[in-house]
């Protein structure tokens, strides 16, 4: 009988004391991190919700707005899933003015009416040095049409999705590298540039070799210096539109030829420029050149197409594909392309100011918006704010929308895939939480979902800003509280 009642005591303890050991367990996590001396001056959101019954679980400041960082991208993916469909393309269009004669002489003009598409010879969607193999086929396709000559210009239209180029609120720091590429009508290659050099020395300037794609009018302000570091530790700066450019910062020395990435100045004009010299390669002349419509709207004058003739289109990848390689990645430029091409289908304005105010008016209805602040679609811009409690009323709809598997299907898991794999590392969380992670100078983030070891499925934000430590030392800290929830 003892052994029984034992057993019975046992049991009972097991069902009903191991929850509250693991709900002290997070909520111990979660003082310990609010505490931690790094954290001192730091502004802290948190919140986890058992998504069964929509009740918290633990929270922190959760309704604080804070700089989320790439967590925003959450918002940005979800808004095209909701509202393009995750089988939404993108559509390119070439068009010609004037007629051909029988001599196949082209007495007119060829357009490039961009449509938004950011995959266009991406490196996420081709093989290396595959990238723009696509402007072969434009080619192809243009001689099946019986050109061979173009007595007119070769013209580049993203004038649908608008010249604002950076957002306004992205730091100066920012906008000259790889991931302050902006998006616009046309886009190609991830709207980058190589920066090539070759390095001496520790404490030697590094040697500039020049830029690819090649750039007409391309000015270098060369500051890099060759160094003891494993990695790329520059910055570039120089803003949209703009030719004249700056490097400063560290590259690994003792290099015979090492790339720096960059966002590219004119992707609109260079686009165009990259496509007439594959022409010229196959001996179709172009009169006129290549010629950007930001740059030639006056002599250009109204760009309507009623009176053009459609040659051929160019399909994108999905937003489904898109969306995958934005949250895996972190890709900024992706991002913000879905947000262009939300505002475009919808209004036929792919700007910026358009799609958020259609992302506003989206969610507006189905969660409390109360002190959330956008100024961009991938979370680059300082001025955004969200909070904790945000986040968690947005993936609590989404796990409840039709297109749920979709959106679970792009977040990278823990300790496995995409920015979050070296993140919980044989710890609780690995394989067990699906997240977006948002990193700026000073600013770290998770949102996603946990698939605890009881069972329970929960939705959860940290956000944590003007910590004292490292991102990697913060996140290291942040562990902890990801694997307590995966024990809960």
């Amino acid at each position: 009988m003892k052994i029984i009642l034992f057993l019975s005591y046992s049991l009972l303890t097991f069902l009903f004391v191991q929850p509250m050991v693991a709900q002290v367990s997070l909520n111990t996590a979660v003082n310990q991190f609010v505490q931690d001396p790094v954290n001192k001056n730091a502004k802290i959101s948190f919140k986890a919700i058992d998504l069964s019954t929509g009740e918290k679980i633990a929270d922190f400041h959760a309704e604080t707005p804070l700089v989320a960082a790439s967590t925003m991208k959450l918002f940005s993916t979800s808004s095209a899933l909701e509202i393009l469909g995750g089988d939404y393309q993108c559509t390119t269009r070439i068009y010609m003015d004037g007629f051909i004669d029988k001599d196949s002489v082209l007495h007119g003009n060829i357009w490039i009416r961009g449509g938004g598409d950011v995959g266009l010879g991406s490196k996420y969607f081709n093989q290396e040095n595959k990238e723009l193999t696509f402007l072969q086929d434009w080619t192809d396709s243009l001689k099946s049409k019986g050109i061979k000559f173009i007595e007119g210009a070769l013209i580049a239209d993203g004038s649908e999705f608008g010249y604002e180029g950076t957002p306004a609120t992205w730091s100066d720091g920012d906008v000259g590298n790889y991931y302050g590429a902006f998006a616009g009508g046309l886009n190609f290659y991830d709207n980058t540039v190589k920066l090539q050099f070759k390095t001496g020395s520790a404490g030697s300037k590094a040697n500039y070799l020049g830029v690819f794609p090649e750039i007409k009018g391309f000015q270098l302000e060369n500051k890099a210096l060759s160094a003891n570091v494993g990695t790329d530790q520059t910055s570039i700066y120089g803003d949209a539109f703009e030719y004249n450019r700056k490097i400063t910062g560290s590259i690994p020395c003792n290099r015979s030829f090492y790339i720096v990435k960059g966002s590219m100045p004119d992707p609109e004009f260079q686009l165009c420029q990259e496509w007439l010299n594959v022409l010229l390669k196959n001996n179709i002349q172009v009169e006129d050149g290549a010629k950007g419509y930001r740059l030639h709207q006056k002599e250009l004058h109204a760009n309507g197409y009623e009176n053009k003739f459609l040659l051929f289109e160019i399909k994108s990848k999905t937003v489904q594909e898109i969306a995958y390689w934005t949250n895996q990645k972190s890709v900024n430029l992706f991002a913000d392309g879905l947000l262009h091409a939300i505002a475009y289908h919808e209004k036929g304005d792919g700007s910026t100011k358009v799609g958020l105010e259609i992302l506003t008016d989206y969610w507006k209805s189905k969660i409390d918006m109360k002190g959330m602040v956008f100024h961009d679609g991938c979370g680059l811009s300082r001025s955004n704010a969200i909070s904790a409690d945000h986040f968690c009323q947005l993936l609590s709809y989404m796990y409840q929308s039709k297109k749920f598997e979709q959106f679970k299907s792009t977040l990278p898991v823990a300790g496995k895939t995409g920015t979050v794999k070296y993140v919980c590392v044989d710890g609780a969380g690995q394989g067990k939480i699906y997240m977006k992670s948002g990193t700026l100078k000073g600013v770290k983030a998770f949102s996603g979902y946990v698939y605890s070891s009881t069972g329970k499925i929960i939705a959860f934000s940290l956000c944590a800003n003007n910590f004292s430590c490292s991102s990697e030392t913060e996140v290291a800290k942040m562990e902890k509280i990801l694997n307590a929830m995966a024990q809960y």
